[in-house]
């Protein structure tokens, strides 16, 4: 049995693992999908002070109070951005770190750094128009064309807007995160120009790295559930 804990992307919750989070415990693993705060479940505790910091908090107290240790780290797309800081702090107590089509921070960068100045321009816009200045609305065509209406629907209805101050935080790492043996980047290969391929790329030649690919659009969660439950319990 292994301990792993699932940590969301932008606009998500605990809520968008179901399916692997199914899979992984049919087997016998424990599996953790903390939604952050002012997403999913916990949409009302949203505020302009929710920011990348306290997201990381969330898991970071997660893991105190489920007194988890020896488990697996795991974080999708944004949830990229909150596993780089948890692992850092925490880093003693990871067995395994796996990035899943999902943003690689080095220290002092923000996941705006990490997009560009034309998409943060174009994501302030967006929460200052729909979203008081800083909730951000999931932006149109983030969803793959290829997902199935039913995909879609799921996941249009329960996400929510994200708090923009957690994209544009810089994040703060010692390189303690790196210390942890076995890493692993999966790459969703069929989303063309996403920033992600960046990041792949970024590790393939590391040591202490694997590098992956699945054959499919981002929300790898979604459309290939059963293989990305094989590579989070490490088979």
């Amino acid at each position: 049995m292994t301990t792993i804990v699932l940590c969301h992307g932008a606009w998500g919750g605990g809520w968008s693992w179901t399916g692997v989070a199914d899979i992984l415990r049919h087997q016998g693993h424990r599996v953790f999908v903390p939604t952050y705060t002012g997403l999913g479940e916990r949409a009302h505790l949203a505020s302009a002070d929710v920011d990348l910091s306290t997201h990381i908090k969330d898991v970071r107290a997660l893991i105190e109070w489920e007194r988890l240790d020896q488990f697996v780290l795991a974080g999708h797309s944004y949830g990229g951005m909150v596993i780089s800081g948890v692992a850092d702090a925490e880093w003693q107590k990871i067995t395994r770190l796996i990035y899943l089509d999902a943003f690689l921070p080095g220290d002092g960068q923000s996941l705006n750094d990490l997009t560009g100045p034309e998409r943060a321009a174009a994501a302030q816009a967006a929460a200052d128009e729909h979203g008081d200045g800083w909730l951000l609305p999931r932006p149109p065509g983030s969803i793959s064309k290829t997902m199935p209406a039913e995909g879609r629907q799921w996941i249009e209805s329960l996400g929510r807007p994200h708090p923009l101050k957690s994209m544009t935080e810089k994040l703060s790492l010692v390189g303690n995160h790196l210390k942890i043996a076995d890493k692993v980047y999966v790459l969703a290969s069929e989303n063309p120009g996403s920033p992600f391929h960046q990041f792949a790329d970024q590790v393939r030649d590391q040591g202490g790295w694997t590098s992956l690919e699945l054959p499919t659009h981002h929300h790898i969660f979604q459309s290939m559930p059963a293989e990305t439950a094989a590579i989070l319990a490490g088979e």
